[in-house]
């Protein structure tokens, strides 16, 4: 049996289901083992207030934990990872001893590294341990997918040097969106190859679970970034628009046409979207925001042919895609009325990935 070990920020029990969650269940699929190994988190992480700390990583830590006979999770929890401390003299200052974070004890995930087939790491500070897993096993293929710009993350400025070192060394970067590979572009090993899905979920035929007849069903799922002023404005226009906000999003306005249901399961997520009418992107801008263009939010609204509303700095090809600038009500009101009247039929599917697709390509398995 071929093993593989995902580097990543996620946690394998988690509620949020990530693109590496999809990653793994896949290579499952295709008979791999798979180690889900954590990384960052450490005590610094309890002081930030990191969502994960609601799970429980530090009764897991440094214990490989099974979830069936081909899926296992190590949560590498140190005493300390490098984190931006927002002044650059505190950055300089750190940027030695925060260069030694790959440096700390493995525990019993070292044996997992050594008998690696594969190691795909993900855009965080676990490419501070390249060199030394390369070190352990210099064999394994090694995949960086950049599920994120390290730059809109703030990561301390080792983790982006350690990045754009390590860039050319992996065997692939694979990257999500155009805006992430326009960052990579003339790297021999880049390949844009979007986020895939669970075609299988999203094609399942599954009661609705609007009850209201007759109106608009517009839905956002996401965690962060969520543009209060746009469901503000937009919620304002119509009673027959509502709009179901699924995800941790808080202090949404009070009115009848706005439905919040917090974090739910990812499973739980799905039929909302299929029976929508909408689908929300609607994110406020930061640096790097263009990088969410081809999120797999988008992916998955798009495979369930749903128009997508979104901010202008959010513009791609799709033309089921509608636009609004931010803060302007008579915008919002024209792409929602264009949204509403799009022939979801015109919606084409083709072009998307399920994350068997992805997976056999990350693992150099493509024909």
């Amino acid at each position: 049996m071929k093993r593989a070990v995902l580097l990543t920020g996620h946690y394998w029990n988690s509620r949020r289901k990530a693109g590496f969650h999809g990653i793994a269940d896949s290579l499952v699929r295709k008979g791999w083992e798979v180690l889900f190994f954590t990384v960052p988190i450490s005590r610094l992480s309890i002081i930030r207030r990191d969502y994960r700390m609601e799970y429980p990583v530090r009764r897991e830590a440094g214990k490989v934990i099974s979830f069936g006979d081909s899926i296992k999770s190590y949560i590498w929890f140190t005493l300390w990872h490098p984190v931006n401390l927002r002044a650059g003299l505190l950055n300089r200052m750190s940027y030695k001893f925060f260069k030694r974070y790959g440096e700390l004890p493995l525990g019993d995930s070292e044996e997992y590294f050594r008998k690696a087939d594969l190691f795909i790491f993900e855009s965080s500070p676990g490419l501070l341990l390249y060199d030394r897993l390369n070190k352990l096993n210099s064999t394994a293929r090694k995949v960086y997918r950049v599920s994120d710009d390290l730059r809109l993350l703030r990561n301390h400025p080792v983790v982006l040097d350690t990045e754009e070192h390590l860039a050319p060394k992996f065997d692939l970067v694979s990257v999500p969106s155009d805006y992430i590979f326009q960052r990579f572009d003339g790297l021999k090993n880049l390949r844009l190859q979007y986020h895939g899905i669970r075609k299988d979920l999203y094609s399942k035929d599954v009661p609705s679970p609007y009850k209201n007849i007759g109106k608009v069903n517009i839905v956002f799922v996401g965690q962060d970034r969520f543009d209060y002023d746009f469901i503000e404005r937009a919620s304002a226009m119509s009673s027959d628009w509502h709009f179901h906000i699924i995800g941790p999003i808080r202090k949404l306005p009070s009115r009848s046409n706005i439905f919040s249901y917090g974090e739910i399961p990812f499973e739980e997520t799905i039929p909302y979207v299929i029976h929508a009418d909408i689908g929300l992107h609607t994110l406020v801008y930061s640096f790097g925001a263009e990088s969410f263009t081809d999120s797999l939010k988008v992916i998955q609204y798009s495979y369930c042919r749903l128009p997508i509303m979104a901010p202008e700095f959010l513009k791609s090809s799709r033309k089921h895609a509608f636009y609004y600038k931010p803060g302007d009500a008579n915008s919002i009101r024209t792409a929602i009325t264009n949204a509403i009247d799009y022939d979801h039929s015109q919606i084409t599917t083709d072009d998307i990935l399920s994350w068997d697709d992805l997976t056999q390509k990350l693992v150099g398995e493509e024909q």
